[in-house]
């Protein structure tokens, strides 16, 4: 499979139009040969067009240099993800799908679109001959549903240039009488009318807060799981925090969902990623504190790299089989049952309150009594209160900011005690026998009585009228 990032620019143009002159605008010298290709392309889809409305497109195309099956995904903001397969299959290969599996789960995926492309293909080149990109010129017809339509655009795609040169192109075609095209692809188009209908039924009415908070963590997980199959330390971190706060604000706001069952999976999938997680973080922890020890300590930092990438190596095959597994699926679809719900009446700051009081309280028991693993409790409290208040946020403002901004110091200084607890419980079971392990374990006895020392201004900061009076008022 071939995987390329896609930059492009695509415009609406009449039937009269020719290309204006390119030459002589950031750095284009000239325009080569043009090539004429006829690309006949078949677009697939659930019935409920799952990947059009996850902004997904996954075609099977003949004609041009690149023929065979393409999927294009949202990209990292500069432009779309292609992945590609070749070969004349007439059903979307397996590679493909898996990168979608999320997102059509076990619903069938047929032909829903079809676009025969006559394309007039020139390549834009600087004077060393460098193509900096293509614009072609398309006439397009397009059949979905039995209804035929057709119409003329031109797409201009980035090879060797920079965005400086789309900008440049851009302006002389809308000078000649362009227009920035309808929509976002060709195929979006052909399903126009089924694409809105769909939206239009997903977004209608004013979403509850709680809901649009929930939804926004389903569509996170949805978003971050290919690079999570990958293994990708960001793709999993991700993830692993929409799903927590899922589960979070499944549990925090109950009376919303009353039919809520999906506690336990959540957790199951929480700690499916953490296994690949921890480890992570964990060795890049202790690495750091070993790096400036001296060569003598070289074996123990062996020892350590070598028993935490184990233990990744174990969570990414956990993980690869978990979300493979029908048990994932099924999860998702009851998430989306949950969440995808009529919207409810309610103000949720009643139970904002109430969670970062609970946070308060237990805070304050646990450092009057000392105990790690009570403080340890007490900041996974926090992190529940920090996402109760993210839930009213944006109707909040600045106010509800600021005390997420607080209360996310609060519990990174708590989360620093705690690493320090579960570095030393690895240290342990790494190197028990080692003196060198021994002079670590002690390194991090004293990071956990400095983070532990750090916390009560940070308490302090949290509490103050500033950042928590509106709260009493909301």
């Amino acid at each position: 499979m071939e995987i390329a990032t896609e930059t492009e620019r695509k415009y609406d143009v009449p039937e009269t139009f020719e290309l204006p002159e390119l030459a002589g605008a950031a750095g284009i010298a000239g325009v080569g040969d043009a090539e004429i290709h006829d690309l006949d392309a078949t677009y697939f889809d659930t019935a409920d067009l799952r990947l059009m409305k996850n902004r997904r497109t996954l075609r099977r195309r003949t004609g041009g240099h690149d023929a065979g099956w393409h999927l294009k995904t949202p990209g990292d903001g500069s432009g779309r993800t292609e992945h590609r397969v070749s070969g004349e299959s007439a059903t979307p290969p397996d590679e493909l799908l898996d990168l979608v599996r999320v997102i059509v789960r076990r619903h069938p995926v047929t032909p829903v679109a079809r676009l025969c492309t006559h394309r007039v293909e020139t390549p834009l080149r600087d004077a060393d001959g460098r193509t900096l990109a293509l614009i072609a010129q398309d006439q397009v017809r397009a059949e979905s549903d039995g209804e035929q339509t057709s119409w003329q655009e031109v797409e201009v795609e980035l090879v060797d240039g920079d965005i400086a040169v789309l900008d440049a192109v851009e302006r002389a075609l809308l000078d000649a009488g362009a227009r920035p095209a309808e929509g976002p692809s060709k195929v979006a188009r052909a399903l126009a009318g089924r694409l809105a209908a769909a939206q239009q039924e997903k977004t209608k009415g004013k979403i509850n807060p709680v809901f649009r908070y929930a939804r926004e963590q389903r569509d996170a997980i949805l978003e971050r799981d290919p690079a999570a199959r990958r293994g990708e330390e960001e793709g999993v971190h991700k993830m692993r925090v929409a799903t927590r706060r899922l589960r979070s604000t499944l549990k925090t706001y109950k009376r919303w969902f009353p039919e809520n069952q999906v506690g336990d999976e959540l957790r199951w999938l929480a700690h499916t990623l953490g296994a690949v997680r921890d480890p992570q973080v964990l060795e890049e922890k202790l690495l750091a504190g070993v790096a400036d020890s001296g060569p003598e300590f070289e074996p123990a930092a062996q020892r350590i790299k070598s028993g935490l990438e184990h233990r990744v190596a174990q969570g990414r095959e956990e993980l690869a089989e978990a979300l493979g597994s029908d048990r994932y699926l099924d999860l998702l679809d009851r998430i989306d049952e949950l969440v995808d719900q009529p919207t409810s009446a309610g103000n949720p700051a009643k139970r904002t309150r109430k969670a970062v009081r609970k946070a308060d309280d237990e805070l304050d028991a646990a450092l009057a009594g000392g105990v790690d693993e009570e403080i340890h409790e007490a900041r996974k409290s926090y992190k529940k209160a920090r996402y109760a208040v993210e839930v009213i946020a944006p109707e909040v403002g600045k106010p509800a900011k600021r005390l997420v901004k607080a209360l996310t110091a609060l519990q990174d200084g708590l989360g620093a005690h705690q690493d320090s607890t579960v570095a030393r419980e690895v240290l342990r079971e790494l190197g028990s026998d080692s003196f060198h392990f021994g002079v670590l374990y002690g390194r991090q006895e004293q990071v956990g009585k400095e983070t532990l020392a750090a916390v009560p201004a940070l308490v302090r900061a949290s509490r103050r009228k500033k950042v928590r009076r509106w709260l009493a008022k909301t």
